[in-house]
């Protein structure tokens, strides 16, 4: 019995496959077009995207244009080949604007932008242009079934330039050594990434590293900038330690508060 049911199953394959090769020798677009559709909604991707390339110019202007037309976009997104799908779902948009499917088109292409985007420790070129698209489909259909998951991806890609530019700052001040210039780029840094991203879920430790940043500076300048960088620092440790009174960092904070609390005594006792 078993053998039997592989028997049939090799002849349906077989069939199967006969029947598209002849589809793709067949100068009948309608038989390229139906057979098509079977397999694009048999979840045949490939071969479904195959037949639709032959046949997208012959029906441009007819009635089957805009299935065909959104069936062959579809198929790039299923592939996985976002680059061409973002392509053919835009330009599904633009074509058919009062499509049933023209908020899908739109989403899925957005979406294609999304797939594009890198890690965080890569060029974030592609992350911006996601963003872009994105928010612009939350602009225009604003009532979308697709809004929640839209916004999903937005906070996904917000997170991902955010990690980007903490650790650019984190790394100045890793690689900073007694240079006055390292930390004064990382204080920047930090005073920029704060200032971007407001909200962002690195706000403690880019106050800590900034605080790090400028202690470090203060402790090692010459005297005639001591004091106005160690008043800096001082001032970001406080500001740290009200934002977070308990945070992990508290310690070594302090510590760095010690430390700069005697320096700036000595300073002023050398300055009499």
């Amino acid at each position: 019995m078993k053998k039997l049911v592989y028997i049939v199953f090799i002849l349906l394959v077989v069939s199967s496959c006969s029947e598209f090769q002849k589809a793709l020798r067949s100068e009948d677009i309608g038989v390229k077009f139906n057979l098509g559709t079977e397999l694009y909604e048999a979840g045949k991707w490939s071969k479904a995207n195959r037949l639709f390339k032959q046949i997208e110019p012959n029906y441009r202007g007819k009635p089957q244009a805009e299935k065909l037309s959104y069936m062959y976009a579809k198929t790039f997104f299923e592939m996985r080949s976002y680059i061409e799908a973002a392509y053919k779902l835009d330009q599904f948009e633009r074509l058919y604007p009062n499509s049933e499917k023209v908020q899908e088109a739109a989403f899925l292409a957005a979406k294609s932008f999304y797939y594009l985007s890198p890690v965080y420790s890569k060029e974030q070129h592609e992350t911006v242009e996601a963003l872009q698209k994105l928010q612009l489909f939350v602009n225009k259909y604003p009532e979308s079934e697709y809004l929640p998951q839209a916004n999903t991806l937005i906070n996904e890609l917000d997170y991902k330039l955010e990690r980007k530019a903490f650790e650019i700052a984190k790394q100045y001040n890793s690689i900073a050594y007694f240079e006055s210039s390292d930390y004064i780029a990382a204080i920047k840094a930090f005073d920029n990434f704060l200032a971007d991203f407001p909200g962002t879920s690195f706000r403690e430790q880019a106050m800590f590293y900034r605080l790090d940043s400028a202690y470090k500076l203060g402790i090692n300048s010459i005297d005639a900038k001591k004091e106005e960088r160690l008043n800096t620092a001082i001032n970001y440790f406080k500001s740290f330690t009200k934002f977070y009174p308990n945070s992990e960092f508290t310690e070594q904070a302090n510590k760095m508060n010690e430390e700069m609390t005697v320096a700036m005594q000595q300073y002023n006792t050398q300055s009499k």
